[in-house]
C-alpha cells in the first residue's frame, strides 16, 4: 500500500494568518495589561488637592483705592478750608455739625422747621412721582418710536429740540400751568428724566437683531407677541440703562427746583441754610444728596443684575 502525502497549496497561507492572530492577541493582551497598570497607578496615587489662597490682591483693589479717594477728598477739603480762613468750615468741624444734625433727623417745630430726614423724605417724594409718571409714558413711546419707523422720523425732531432745555426753564411754565410749586417740581421732575429712558429704548428696539423679526413674520405672530417674546428680553438692558439716567437726572433737577418753589425738600433746605449764613449744613446736605444719589443708582444696579443680561451686568 502506498501512501501520498497530499500538499495543499493554500497552507502556507492559513499558517500565516493563525500567526498573525496569534501575534495581534498577544499585543492586544499586553495592551490592556499596561493600561490596567497605569489605571492602578493612577487610582492609588492621586493629585494632592491644593487649597486655594485668599486672594488679598482683590481685597486690595477693592478697599484701599476708595479708601484714597476719599483721603484725597478730605486733604483737598482742609487746604481749601486753611486758604479761606475758615470761611469754608473743615472735614472736623462739619462731622460735629453731622452728628448734632443727625441726633435727632426727625424732629418737628413748624412747617418751615423740620428735620433733614423729613426733607430727603419729601424730596423722594416728589422724585418717585414724577420718575414714575416719565417711566409710565416714556417707556411705551420708546416701543413705538423704535419700533415704527414714521413715528421714529415723526418725533426725533422734536427729542433734540427740547431735550437740551435747562430744567429751570421748565419750571415757570409748571408753575403757570398747575398753580402750585408742587406739581410744578413734578412736572419739572417729569419733563426732564423722560428723555433718557424715551431715547434708550428707541435704540434698544432698533437694534434688534432683523434674523428675530424676519422669524416673527414667518410665525405670523401678533404684535403683542413681538414685544413680548422678542423686544422686551432685547431692549431691557437698553431700557434699565434710560431709567438709571433719569433716576439721576430726577434727582438733580429736585434740588434746583425746590431751591425756587420753596417748601419742604432737601433743595429748599440747602437755600434755607444758605439764607441762614450756615455753610456747614449746607456742605452737609451737599454730602446727603450724593449719598442719597449713590443708594438710588446701586438699587437699580442690583435690580438690573438680577436679570441675565451681560449688557446689564456690566
Amino acid at each position: 500500500m502506498v501512501s501520498a502525502v497530499f500538499h495543499s497549496p493554500w497552507a502556507p497561507v492559513a499558517e500565516g494568518n493563525a500567526i498573525k492572530k496569534e501575534a495581534a492577541h498577544a499585543d492586544s493582551t499586553r495592551a490592556t495589561a499596561l493600561k490596567g497598570t497605569e489605571m492602578q497607578a493612577t487610582t492609588a496615587t492621586p493629585a494632592p488637592a491644593t487649597k486655594p489662597g485668599y486672594d488679598w490682591r482683590g481685597l486690595f483693589l477693592v478697599v484701599v483705592p476708595p479708601l484714597l479717594g476719599l483721603a484725597l477728598l478730605v486733604g483737598i477739603w482742609a487746604l481749601v478750608s486753611v486758604g479761606t480762613a475758615a470761611s469754608i468750615p473743615g472735614p472736623l468741624e462739619t462731622w460735629k455739625q453731622a452728628v448734632v444734625l443727625f441726633s435727632d433727623p426727625f424732629y418737628r417745630k413748624g412747617p418751615n422747621d423740620q428735620g433733614v430726614g423729613w426733607n430727603v423724605l419729601f424730596s423722594l417724594e416728589r422724585v418717585a412721582l414724577g420718575f414714575g409718571l416719565a417711566a409710565a409714558v416714556g417707556i411705551p413711546a420708546g416701543f413705538m418710536i423704535g419700533r415704527f419707523e414714521f413715528l421714529s422720523r415723526m418725533f426725533n425732531p422734536l427729542i433734540s429740540l427740547l431735550r437740551p432745555v435747562s430744567p429751570l426753564a421748565w419750571l415757570p411754565i409748571g408753575l403757570l400751568v398747575f398753580k402750585g410749586a408742587n406739581p410744578a417740581a413734578i412736572w419739572t421732575i417729569f419733563i426732564c428724566s423722560i428723555w433718557p429712558m424715551i431715547i434708550n429704548t428707541a435704540v434698544g428696539v432698533q437694534r434688534v437683531p432683523q434674523d428675530y423679526m424676519n422669524v416673527a413674520r414667518v410665525l405670523n405672530l401678533s404684535e403683542w407677541k413681538i414685544v413680548t417674546k422678542i423686544l422686551f428680553p432685547s431692549v431691557l438692558p437698553y431700557m434699565l440703562t434710560g431709567v438709571r439716567l433719569a433716576v439721576g437726572t430726577a434727582w438733580l433737577v429736585i434740588v434746583a427746583a425746590e431751591m425756587l418753589t420753596g417748601g419742604v425738600g432737601i433743595g429748599f433746605w440747602v437755600w434755607d441754610e444758605w439764607n441762614n449764613l450756615n455753610v456747614k449744613n449746607i456742605i452737609i446736605a451737599i454730602f446727603v444728596i450724593g449719598i442719597v444719589g449713590l443708594v438710588l443708582e446701586y438699587a437699580l444696579i442690583k435690580i438690573a443684575s438680577a436679570f441675565t443680561f451681560e449688557e446689564v451686568k456690566s
